[in-house]
């Protein structure tokens, strides 16, 4: 069988390596997740979603479970507390430690050291039927091309935490301020434009909040109502990826783009909004529904 990898654009497979590898040199120090995205040449928004996308883990689960293989290593072969190796592998205190050992593993650290099993092993989260389902048969494998035009949108803001974050709050904030937003979408009249958008921006290089518009196209001289903010997209050339199916599974999309496409294609992200595309093709109630979701391009 082929090398997946030998598929994947070399440039991105370096810069993620760069990264790991800088996780793997202080996995018994502390460890700034930002500065791992930075050796990797990558804002941390960024490193963190085609992380994601590769791996199946956020970085910061994958980094705790590197802490706790080697763990297993340290118990077995030195006599070193198990409060000291805890605090090595990044945890506050013995007793998180010792539930997080459990909950990978099985068993507590003492009773690991006590047997001496060297079979153990993390597993690593799998691409499952419903993913590959979806990624063969719900998404436009390879995108359209286009260059959009400079847009002035106006909508409701909220900051988020995305699926490459252990801070994930997707669920819980998208759904209240797409409610609030159509419900409130007539009042801009004929102003608005036909499709709806999210935009999904880094809130500054150095985090993994996000900030999530639900806006519509205005005129460039629509007066803004009311508790609605503006946002300027400049002219811009984007790869555009057909969604089809449930919305709940739009991450899945997501995923394919930026582990598949992007690491392959040769093409860089120009690390500018990210758009969700909502026209008349989308029905919140069918397995028909489609949304497109654009990537800006360098």
């Amino acid at each position: 069988m082929t090398d997946p990898s030998s598929y994947l654009d070399e440039g991105y497979l370096a810069q993620v390596q760069r990264g790991v590898d800088l996780v793997e040199e202080r996995l018994d120090e502390a460890l700034v997740l930002r500065d791992v995205s930075k050796a990797a040449g990558m804002s941390h928004w960024h490193f963190q979603r085609i992380f994601k996308a590769l791996t199946g883990e956020t970085l910061m689960t994958y980094v705790r479970s590197r802490r706790l293989s080697r763990s297993l290593d340290r118990l077995l072969r030195t006599q070193t507390g198990i409060l000291e190796i805890a605090l090595d592998a990044g945890f506050e205190s013995q007793a998180a430690f010792t539930r997080a050992f459990k909950s990978a593993f099985g068993m507590t650290p003492g009773a690991y050291r006590k047997i001496g099993d060297k079979s153990l092993f993390l597993q690593k989260a799998r691409i499952d039927a419903d993913y590959l389902t979806h990624i063969h048969g719900n998404v436009s494998m390879t995108p359209v091309i286009v260059e959009r035009p400079a847009m002035r949108l106006a909508g409701l803001r909220t900051e988020i935490y995305g699926v490459d974050s252990d801070k994930n709050n997707i669920a819980e904030r998208l759904p209240p301020l797409w409610d609030v937003f159509l419900k409130r979408l007539p009042t801009l009249g004929e102003n608005a434009g036909d499709a709806c958008y999210g935009v999904i921006q880094q809130q500054s290089e150095d985090t993994e909040r996000l900030v999530y518009t639900a806006a519509v196209p205005v005129s460039p001289d629509a007066d803004l109502l009311e508790g609605f903010v503006e946002v300027h997209l400049p002219a811009a050339r984007y790869a555009v990826f057909t969604h089809k199916g449930p919305s709940d599974q739009l991450d899945h999309t997501v995923n394919y783009i930026y582990s598949g496409w992007l690491a392959r294609s040769g093409e860089r992200h120009a690390y500018s909004a990210d758009l969700e595309i909502y026209d008349h093709r989308f029905d919140a109630t069918s397995d028909e529904s489609v949304i497109e979701y654009a990537i800006p391009l360098q």
